[in-house]
């Protein structure tokens, strides 16, 4: 599954491990997120992500 990076803090939201403190269980992807989910790090919403390549 894809994961994807913040573009303000650079946290990585992997959906193998999902967002266990905002209670996104893990394997959910991106796209599956709640629309008001915000980066546990700092704060920004969906919208300041983009798809993260391991290189």
């Amino acid at each position: 599954m894809q994961k994807y990076i913040c573009t303000i803090c650079d946290y990585i939201y992997d959906p193998a491990l999902g967002d266990e403190d905002s209670g996104i269980e893990p394997g959910t992807p991106f796209e599956d997120l709640p629309e008001d989910w915000s980066c546990p790090d700092c704060g920004v919403g969906k919208e300041d992500f983009e798809p993260y390549d391991e290189e």
